[in-house]
């Protein structure tokens, strides 16, 4: 029967350790406190509790070092205490050394810590089945870690470890929970943001979007928007290429308002990067129909009568956090919290006139050819002529 102190282990060592970097970070902003300062006692009291601990990690030697280091150093801090000119470059030196020694400390822990979470989820994700909270819980945390800024040594843990492999093998795999593979999905969005140019070619050679768009949540669309953010007009010309552009319409026709909303976020981003045959392909699907629905319905409307009403209404209010904005402009966020399809066949059709997918001589092609499109789609004359006075001189009031 396996000793259960073996599994409380590693949990102690972590805990020593995010108490030391946490008292090593704050050290580093305050170098020069005397011995009483709380971080230094800190650090001091830890080095003493952490020997045993230490000795017992390979990887923790060099930690062990910088510890040692910091205690002889806080001593020569604390014997400079004249006034002398000896005493005050003592000090001036023991001050910048304590702060560069705390700094290497801090990036030690992070180190091991980074390689224990590595190879914790890595062996999660080789069984997804086994503990399904647990697992959910390392995504987060690694999600969490990706999103504080790029960190080569932890990019060479991920690529030696092939996270990203795995986290797309859990992505297609359908047997997986829905809430795994959502997440495993915003760990890919973190890879991307993390760094770019390693890691978005095996979002473009491999199965990601065609998995996003097969668990079709508002999770996995939103990760998919995020992704044309960030890769721009080469995700949008893959959309287009795997013919996966009539499953994003089509989300458009769905029940959930919250499935619709990301939807049309997505199709405004690929307007904004997509290339002419994108466009066409959403066009072919009969966007521009579906949008003057969308803005026909309760939850849609025009900015154009909000702009025109209370427009001598300019004195300014507040909408919390010290935020200040004319009664006007709370007019208009109130109606488009209310009405996110509001305008939307313009707001599409903008994003093309400011896009960075066409040429202008295509941008003016697809401007009329949505002028063409509302003037059929619409149920009367005055839908038509609003519609496209909005097409012609943008959204905003």
């Amino acid at each position: 029967m396996e000793d259960p102190s073996r599994k409380e282990e590693p949990a102690r060592v972590l805990n020593v350790l995010e108490a030391l970097k946490q008292a090593s970070h704050e050290l580093q902003a305050h170098p020069g406190s005397n011995s009483d300062d709380s971080a230094i006692k800190a650090l001091l009291e830890l080095e003493t509790e952490s020997e045993t601990i230490l000795s017992q990690d390979p990887h923790l030697s060099t930690l062990s070092e910088h510890l040692s280091n910091l205690k002889t150093l806080v001593q020569t801090l604390q014997r400079s205490r004249g006034r002398s000119l000896r005493s005050f470059l003592t000090r001036r030196v023991s001050t910048h050394s304590i702060s560069r020694v705390a700094g290497s400390i801090e990036s030690e822990i992070q180190a091991w810590i980074d390689r224990e979470s590595t190879e914790n989820l890595t062996k999660a994700l080789q069984d997804p089945f086994n503990n399904e909270d647990e697992l959910m819980k390392l995504l987060t945390q690694f999600e969490d870690r990706l999103l504080q800024g790029f960190n080569r040594e932890l990019q060479d843990l991920v690529l030696r470890a092939k996270v990203f492999s795995s986290l797309e093998t859990i992505l297609c795999d359908s047997n997986c929970s829905k809430r795994i593979r959502e997440q495993s999905a915003y760990a890919v969005a973190a890879l991307i943001r993390f760094n770019k140019d390693v890691f978005v070619g095996q979002v473009l050679m491999g199965p990601t979007i065609h998995a996003l768009l097969t668990v079709a949540s508002t999770h996995s669309v939103k990760v998919l928007c995020a992704l044309i953010k960030s890769i721009k007009s080469p995700l949008v010309d893959e959309i287009e290429s795997n013919g996966e552009i009539p499953k994003i319409i089509s989300f458009l026709d769905v029940k959930d308002l919250q499935m619709k909303m990301v939807a049309m976020d997505c199709i405004l981003e690929i307007g904004y990067f997509g290339r002419k045959e994108a466009i066409e392909a959403m066009l072919e699907q009969g966007l521009v129909k579906k949008l003057v629905e969308l803005q026909r319905s309760e939850l849609g409307g025009d900015l154009i009568e909000i702009g025109r009403l209370n427009e001598e209404e300019e004195e300014n209010v507040s909408v919390g956090g010290g935020v200040m904005e004319t009664k006007r402009e709370s007019r208009q966020r109130r109606f488009l919290e209310s009405h996110p399809f509001a305008s939307c066949v313009a707001k599409f059709a903008v994003q093309l006139e400011v896009g960075e997918g066409l040429r202008q001589r295509e941008k003016r092609a697809f401007k009329q050819e949505i002028l063409m499109r509302v003037r059929e789609a619409s149920v009367s004359d005055a839908e038509a002529a609003t519609i496209v006075a909005e097409v012609l001189w943008g959204s905003s009031p």
